[in-house]
């Protein structure tokens, strides 16, 4: 088991899903965890269950993040939404807002938290991509253009910290059984004119070669692992969990 004790973590969009999967495993390693959500409810309820702090806090607003300053010895940037929609049907304000929060939020949480890791010679910076991080699918331009320029990012970063103690991956699972990913089942099926009961099978898993959906707890476990010693040598790199879907 991978051990973080006396390290800090920060874990945003931590309040559910992968992140609050993110937050439980390293917690249960020994880190100090910071959950960062829009919700600060639940934010602060997993905090509780975790010996953790909750950070309510709108990545959107950029702005409020500029000048932010992170004593983090961990940080996963997770949070994200989706929008299912063809291109030309796309609203522009929603492509600018997926933006926002899933490329330019991320840029703005590691310039915050690299003074920090590089004074102390120490920092893992693990940024959640997705297979659409690599591969692309129609109805998605706003988050796959996400996902692709999240992927640059974390290798510059991965570059620019290598000899400061600093790695940078990215985790690029296929769909995980989250409420992100259960609310595009309607989406899809009205995209596609399809029954909602038919888009796992027909639009969601067509790619992948294990007919299933990834479980947050797996995706936690590969995070695990980065941010952990036994991964020392492991800069840069996109780490797929997608059932095969990037094989072919």
């Amino acid at each position: 088991m991978t051990d973080l004790t006396g390290r800090s973590a920060l874990i945003t969009g931590g309040a559910s899903g992968i992140g609050a999967a993110i937050a439980r495993a390293l917690a249960t390693n020994g880190a100090r965890v910071t959950v960062a959500d829009l919700d600060g409810d639940a934010a602060t309820a997993l905090a509780r269950e975790i010996g953790g702090e909750a950070w309510q806090v709108d990545l959107s607003d950029v702005d409020a993040l500029a000048d932010l300053t992170l004593e983090t010895d961990i940080l996963v940037n997770n949070a994200g939404i989706q929008h299912v929609s063809p291109i030309e049907q796309f609203d522009p304000v929603m492509f600018r807002r997926i933006l926002t929060l899933m490329v330019e939020a991320p840029f703005l949480l590691v310039r915050a938290a690299l003074p920090h890791m590089y004074e102390s010679g120490y920092g893992r910076i693990v940024n959640m991509s997705s297979v659409h991080g690599i591969r692309a699918s129609a109805n998605k331009s706003a988050y796959v253009t996400a996902k692709h320029a999240l992927e640059g990012l974390s290798k510059v970063t991965a570059l620019e910290g290598a000899e400061r103690g600093v790695r940078s991956n990215c985790v690029n699972p296929g769909y995980v059984r989250t409420p992100l990913v259960e609310k595009q089942i309607a989406d899809q099926a009205r995209v596609h004119g399809i029954d909602e009961s038919e888009v796992l099978e027909k639009v969601l898993l067509t790619e992948s070669a294990i007919k299933r959906m990834v479980e947050p707890e797996e995706v936690a476990a590969l995070v695990s692992f980065l941010v952990g010693d036994e991964a020392s040598m492991i800069t840069g790199a996109s780490y797929t969990m997608d059932g095969g879907w990037s094989a072919s």
